[in-house]
């Protein structure tokens, strides 16, 4: 073993590393998420619309002597404001546990011995132990180095292995990985004066677009908030005209803000998003921003990694082809064996484990034999070579790529044709391929060089990295569902057009590779358009890939598990980084982190994000139905010269309570049985569909008429206001929970789906008829609300008026079903 060192170095003690960590800070190769404290959520909680208008109502009824309305107003502001809170805060304790999983540590020399550190407690001057498998934990300078390798490709790209000295000016970077040797290094520098720090702060800082449906959510409420500010500005002065005061008019004009501010339509959509997140988690998908959810389900490209994400990441070995000058009768053990004394006593390479598997299943042992020189990994040559002794022999073995073990080998012509014929056809068959050689020494060399010219060349073995379990499943279904995949990979393009072609990914025969993503932007566009596998392919080259597809206006979700891949995961729609073998760089960058690191999960996701969205445009059809009602009594009944209908304290109660629970009924539902066999909906496409939309207002505005009708002509005849309104609410409730069930059965008829409806229906009926009666009978419920009991009569009137204002919509569901459907629309043409 060939080791290099320069003058020792003495560590730190304790107080020199805490003085240093004081200076530098902890050692954060990733900014930290902004942090914020109980009182600014609580802060961002209370800022919402529907607080300050409260606020406004509150101080109105203390202004006018009313106390008890302005408590009651004011405790309304509580479950408003914790509902935020407590998102919020479940969000960052998400986050916390994820980091807490992954928080690396460090071997450090302090005060005169090694010890395990946290790295966050790293600091420039600190001197630390490094060895094979070890991810490096800050920028450092080695003084001892034996055969020393690094993989970074996490930080440059760079496929290759880089052999490391101690005197290359460079050193061992943060982020990366040693793949071979051990050594003692010299922390330069930490945190984000690193340059993996350095990338992770520009990815910090650059903000995510929001998602296609945040934007149509934020459309849509602007929209309404908008209309509901003239409606407000009217009645004020209808009020004020009619002599009934400023305090009248506010409470009037604010009751109408609060009942056209749409507050149930982001409250139920972030319901429905946390619930997705809560069922992905358990599918070992962390979302880290809702949205991602239903943007996953808008999703009309996907581009996956290969390795650990189509493929189980665990190669093994699935060929071995002895290719000796002198055929021996056991030459598969004898090849077997030459790979086991060629790999790592202690593997940590996947390609060496699997070596080390399948020899203790045959019984193939290294003992009693010792290695003598390890030779590390020729980056150049892309091999390596160890040189054993057993009883004064001495054995020379080396496995890496063809090319160069041939050369060290001195095959002749006629074996080197052959060698590569084979090879050829195994990297053909999506197969990774190394090269062997062995040979026997009588005595050591001065060096590597002669060691192995002893090498003669054994033949070669080929490894399979089989497909994960349901990924071809899910492939299928995502070409059903008309969604482009796109495999991307760093290994030769033989092996990725071989398992695009297993995968059965449209144009798999067309592979294209990272030159192809260079040039000019009319070649990169047509390259992108017919190719569905990238071979060769460069971390920043994804980057290119994404903005093309973006350009030709696909939404795209796109894996990722390095540094380098960061900018990919923040320009995607849809970042998704890998929870196991992924950097925290990418991890920080994404909206979705795989804990399994598998494509299935992707696909579950696509899934649960179209259920989302097609419940979701279920249950804001009903809201329409459910809001246009509150909007126009706040609206039609002070013009009428009537008495407020609906407080402030019914409006939060309907629109922050028995809103958000009924629409959870839409949740539960499974969706389409062809959700999965439709093409992705268009990423402008609005919320709610026409047809829908009117739908919905026509219920409204007949729920409305009823409900106005009976108040207003209920107050003529000279009925009480309590009495009044206890009529009108009653039929508004019992008119919301009809059109709930027309709804939730849709397109069947109610007497024929509600035997089907699931528990969380049940539940909410059951909930709304229990409220109903607290609201009437409880006497200090119905005092706040400032309802009277109804009499028998008057539930008559209030159930009778009710159904005639909603069961409309079973007439028009019996004429559709009577009418002949047209034929089925012919089945979305895959995309690629």
């Amino acid at each position: 073993m060939v080791v290099e060192t320069h003058v020792a170095e003495p560590g730190l003690t304790s107080d020199q590393a805490a003085q240093l960590l004081a200076e530098f800070g902890p050692n954060q190769l990733v900014p930290a998420a902004e942090r914020h404290g109980s009182l600014h959520l609580l802060w961002h909680s209370v800022r919402d619309p529907m607080v300050l208008l409260l606020v406004v109502a509150a101080v109105v009824y203390l202004t006018t002597g009313d106390i008890a309305d302005a408590a009651v107003t004011g405790v309304a502001l509580i479950p408003i404001a914790a509902v935020g809170f407590v998102l919020e805060r479940r969000s960052q304790q998400a986050l916390d546990r994820l980091r807490a999983l992954t928080a690396p540590s460090a071997t450090v020399l302090r005060d005169g011995e090694y010890r395990q550190v946290p790295a966050a407690g790293i600091v420039p001057g600190d001197v630390v132990s490094v060895r094979e498998g070890d991810v490096v934990v800050a920028d450092a300078r080695l003084i001892e180095a034996a055969n020393v390798v690094a993989d970074e490709s996490a930080l440059t790209g760079e496929s290759m292995p880089v052999e490391k000295s101690v005197d290359q000016d460079s050193g061992i970077l943060a982020g990366t990985t040693l793949v071979a040797g051990r050594g003692v290094a010299l922390v330069t520098s930490t945190g984000g004066h690193t340059e993996y720090g350095r990338i992770g702060r520009l990815v910090a800082e650059v903000k995510q677009p929001p998602t296609p449906l945040e934007r149509l959510v934020r459309r849509f409420t602007s929209r309404l908030l908008l209309v509901a500010l003239v409606f407000c500005l009217f009645v004020a002065l209808v009020e004020l005209a009619r002599g009934r005061g400023l305090a009248a008019a506010l409470i009037a004009a604010v009751s109408l803000a609060i009942a056209a501010v749409p507050e149930e339509f982001p409250m139920v959509y972030t319901l429905y998003l946390a619930l997705g997140a809560w069922r992905l988690a358990r599918r070992n998908a962390l979302v880290r921003r809702l949205a991602g959810v239903e943007g996953l389900g808008a999703a009309s490209v996907i581009c996956s990694d290969k390795t650990g994400t189509l493929t189980s990441g665990r190669p093994a070995i699935a060929a071995v082809v002895p290719l000796a000058d002198e055929p021996v009768e056991h030459g598969e053990l004898e090849l077997l064996e030459a790979a086991l004394l060629a790999a790592d006593p202690k593997p940590f390479d996947p390609l060496d484990i699997a070596i080390a598997e399948r020899a203790r299943e045959l019984g193939i042992e290294v003992a009693p034999r010792k290695i003598v020189r390890d030779y590390g990994f020729d980056p150049k040559a892309r091999y390596m070579s160890h040189v054993w002794s057993s009883d004064g022999v001495f054995e020379v073995a080396a496995k890496g790529a063809l090319e160069g073990i041939l050369e060290r080998s001195h095959a002749h012509a006629p074996a080197r044709a052959k060698a590569e014929a084979v090879n050829a056809r195994l990297a053909d068959q999506g197969m990774r391929v190394l090269a062997v050689a062995h040979g026997r020494l009588s005595r050591l060399g001065h060096g590597r060089h002669d060691d192995e010219e002893h090498l003669r060349f054994r033949g070669l073995v080929a490894f399979a990295d089989p497909l994960r379990p349901g990924v071809r499943e899910a492939v299928a279904e995502c070409r059903a569902a008309g969604i482009r995949v796109i495999m991307i990979t760093g290994d030769h393009p033989a092996t990725a057009r071989a398992l695009a072609v297993a995968l059965e990914i449209p144009e798999a025969e067309v592979v294209a590779t990272g030159a192809d993503l260079e040039g000019a932007p009319e070649r990169i566009a047509e390259t992108v358009r017919k190719a569905s596998v990238f071979a060769r392919i460069r971390p920043e080259q994804k980057y290119a890939l994404v903005g093309e597809l973006k350009r030709q206006h696909g939404i795209v979700a796109m894996t990722g598990d390095g540094i380098n891949d960061a900018p990919a995961l923040r320009e995607a729609d849809i970042g998704v980084a890998m929870g196991r073998r992924g950097t925290e760089v990418a991890r920080e960058a994404a909206t979705l982190v795989l804990l399994d690191d598998n494509f299935a999960t992707i696909v579950a996701a696509v899934r649960e994000g179209r259920r989302i969205f097609a419940n979701l445009r279920t249950a804001f059809g009903y809201l329409v139905a459910f809001h246009v009602p509150l909007l126009l009594v706040a609206f039609v009944v002070p013009l009428l010269g009537a008495p407020l209908l609906l407080l402030p304290v019914h409006l939060v109660l309907l629109e922050l309570f028995i809103h958000p629970a009924v629409s959870l009924v839409f949740e539960e539902s499974p969706g389409a049985p062809d959700l999965m066999r439709r093409p992705p909906r268009p990423a402008s496409e609005f919320l709610l569909p026409r047809q829908a939309l009117l739908r919905g207002v026509a219920e409204g505005v007949l729920l409305s008429a009823a409900v106005i009708g009976l108040y207003v002509g209920r107050l003529a005849s000279g009925e009480g206001e309590g009495e009044a309104r206890a009529t009108a609410f009653v039929t508004l409730l019992v008119g919301q929970m009809l059109l709930l069930l027309i709804e939730r059965t849709r397109p069947r008829l109610l007497w024929r789906g509600a035997a089907d409806l699931g528990r969380a229906s049940r539940v909410v009926i059951g909930g709304a008829i229990i409220l109903i009666l607290l609201a009437l009978y409880l006497p200090p419920l119905a005092e706040v609300l400032k309802l009277q009991p109804l009499t028998p009569l008057e539930w008559g009137i209030a159930l009778g008026a009710a159904s005639a204002a909603t069961l409309w919509a079973e007439v028009v569901k019996l004429i559709g079903h009577a009418t002949p459907s047209r034929a089925p629309a012919t089945a979305p043409r895959p995309h690629g």
